[in-house]
């Protein structure tokens, strides 16, 4: 189990899926909620701790869809703009103060497909000071987490 897992875990009713790579599958619940999470890198390819992530939600009915989204390693700025990048694509975010997420199931559905077939993501912005903020997201094992995630839940 990673650190970053563990502290996941901690004082809660979390419980491992699994994890691959930088990417781990939790459920949570009563009632059940499963989803799949990371937390970014540090420029030096370090696990940043300031409490940023990435999670990518799963949902059960119709649709099935997964949605993605994400805690700020930092405040960003008023009426900043979010935008996070996955290969060549570029999506714009909805978020509060922390928070980021996709406007739509649209959104939703075109980043975690974009996510399975690119090495890395980032969310970029900028802080409450001005200066830039990027959370970059390793990809490698996303896929199979997010899939975990969606299987954790079923018929629960």
């Amino acid at each position: 189990m990673t650190i970053a897992l563990a502290l996941l875990l901690a004082a809660s009713t979390r419980t491992p899926l699994g994890v691959w790579q930088r990417w781990a599958a939790l459920r949570d619940g009563p009632p059940p909620r499963c989803f799949a999470i990371a937390q970014p890198l540090r420029r030096d390819g370090t696990t940043d701790r300031r409490g940023g992530y990435a999670a990518v939600v799963a949902r059960q009915g119709p649709t099935g869809a997964p949605a993605i989204r994400f805690r700020l390693s930092r405040p960003r700025g008023a009426g900043a703009p979010l935008t996070l990048a996955i290969g060549d694509r570029r999506f714009a975010l909805a978020g509060e103060r922390e928070t980021a997420r996709a406007a739509d199931a649209a959104t939703d559905r075109a980043i975690v497909a974009a996510m399975r077939g690119a090495r890395a993501m980032t969310l970029a912005t900028l802080d409450a000071a001005g200066r830039d903020l990027t959370d970059t997201y390793p990809l490698a094992g996303a896929a199979t987490a997010i899939d975990a995630a969606q299987l954790g839940c079923v018929g629960r």
